[in-house]
């Protein structure tokens, strides 16, 4: 098929790109094109001018080199996973994406420590560890699609955030290339040292400092046992008083996650699992570790869970059934598809003591607003996932999405918390930023953008208001 440059990509660029790049790396056809307009954050679209693939840290270095020649603008992707914008092309330019630097370069088991390349799928790199008694704490829920790259740009979490923490706690270096094609080392395998620990300021920077190329991450020993449990409520406010005792009790679970009715619903409805389509709530709990400590915590989170008046504990007692409980919580997303043509998810977080103050405010928004909102949440770190169903075709319905997720975000910081714990800010809460910071803190966010990408090409219109 034969293909021609768009009129919004000028021909010098085009030229510049194909002369470090192979043909099959670069999209120029507006068809082509049309498949990267937006990633899970349907609300915007824009289909980027140009599409290029490198294969190689020198090979981004080249194509940033050429676009910096002609002060184009430039936009990261990995596998498109982001719920936040992060990956729509404001206004337009070139969308680098990392998808094909996919190696796995060492696993080094003694030292606990894997190379990666950033376009590595978050579950590969778990299944290459099997059996290896060694794992990657960072599990979103994306994972089975997810990059560790996207990873890294938007420090991801995941359900056993709450114990293991979130990717920034699992990453020792990078190697990043910036906005003039230079490549740099930042970290290594044993960490920042005494160094600036550059490697954590590029962790959740959402590609506006540089693009990420590989990783060095730190391995963790898998644990010699788990227990998990299926806790089922009917009611909200119990399952949520719940997490709270747990906690209180000085425990800390790998996990604790919750689902509303609505959300066992659609589950239930798509892939039958066998959940209580009647209860109020149900939490998925699990504990890891030594054998001795496990049985002791879930003796003691099951007693809670009795007092906190659930309705039944289901266990599971086999490698199958904890596997199965967890597909349940992995597949939430999924299960909308065959409700809605479209969905928003928010990631507000806010102290657990005022979850319950919180989830009563979603219901209300979603009154007001007549939309349909099911919840689907890390529980035991206060990061709320409530997700807003809707038809994009409608604009009408569009603008009432946004006007409910903008009020429920608002509540998050009016509780004291923030409106991202694992998305980031992308294009979609760029607002709550002067909301969240003061005028001083905007300035030392912006001078440091500067240092490493002083035109402001990188990731434009994303993380902070733009600046020209």
């Amino acid at each position: 098929m034969s293909v021609t440059a768009p009129s919004s990509a000028p021909s010098a660029l085009v030229s510049a790109l194909r002369n470090v790049l192979p043909d099959a790396q670069i999209l120029v056809d507006e068809a082509e094109r049309l498949v990267y307009e937006a990633d899970g954050y349907l609300v915007e679209r824009r289909i980027p001018d140009l599409v290029v693939f490198p294969h190689s840290a020198e090979q981004l270095a080249a194509v940033l080199k050429a676009c910096q020649e002609q002060n184009v603008s430039v936009i990261p992707r990995g596998a498109g996973t982001s719920l936040a914008g992060g990956c729509l092309p404001v206004g337009g330019g070139v969308m680098v994406c990392l998808s094909q630097m996919r190696t796995i370069h060492e696993i080094n088991l003694a030292d606990r420590y894997a190379i990666v390349d950033a376009g590595v799928v978050n579950a590969r790199l778990n299944q290459q560890l099997t059996g290896t008694g060694l794992h990657f704490a960072p599990d979103p829920s994306s994972a089975g699609a997810s990059t560790i790259g996207g990873n890294v740009a938007t420090n991801a979490g995941g359900p056993h955030t709450l114990k293991y923490g979130v990717t920034s706690n699992h990453v020792l270096g990078l190697e990043v290339v910036l906005a003039d094609g230079r490549i740099l080392q930042l970290g290594g395998v044993n960490g920042c040292g005494y160094d600036w620990d550059l490697a954590g300021l590029f962790t959740g920077s959402e590609g506006t400092l540089g693009f990420c190329t590989k990783a060095i991450v730190r391995l963790e020993l898998t644990p010699e046992s788990w227990q998990t449990r299926l806790v089922i409520f009917d009611s909200l406010d119990d399952a949520v008083r719940v997490v709270t005792d747990i906690i209180g009790a000085g425990i800390v679970p790998a996990a604790l996650e919750l689902m509303d009715q609505g959300m066992l619903t659609a589950i239930e409805d798509r892939y039958h699992h066998g959940l209580p389509t009647d209860a109020g709530a149900v939490l998925i709990i699990e504990v890891d570790g030594p054998c001795c400590a496990t049985d002791a915590e879930i003796k003691a989170i099951d007693t809670i869970c009795d007092a906190g008046s659930c309705r039944e504990i289901r266990k599971a007692t086999t490698p199958a059934e904890r596997d199965a409980l967890w597909k349940c919580r992995k597949q939430a997303f999924g299960a909308i598809g065959k409700l809605s043509t479209s969905f928003c998810t928010q990631d507000g977080v806010v102290p657990r003591t005022r979850l319950p103050e919180l989830l009563r405010h979603v219901l209300e928004v979603a009154e007001k607003y007549q939309l349909k909102i099911f919840n689907v949440f890390h529980a035991g770190d206060g990061n709320i996932h409530p997700i807003l169903l809707f038809d994009e075709r409608d604009r009408e319905q569009v603008q009432r999405v946004l006007d409910a997720s903008g009020e429920i975000l608002s509540k998050c910081l009016e509780f004291g918390g923030t409106v991202t714990g694992e998305h980031g800010i992308g294009v979609e809460k760029l607002e709550f930023m002067t909301q969240m910071f003061d005028e001083t803190d905007m300035m030392v966010f912006q001078n440091l953008r500067r240092i490493f990408d002083p035109d402001l090409r990188l990731a434009r219109g994303k993380l902070l208001p733009q600046v020209d």
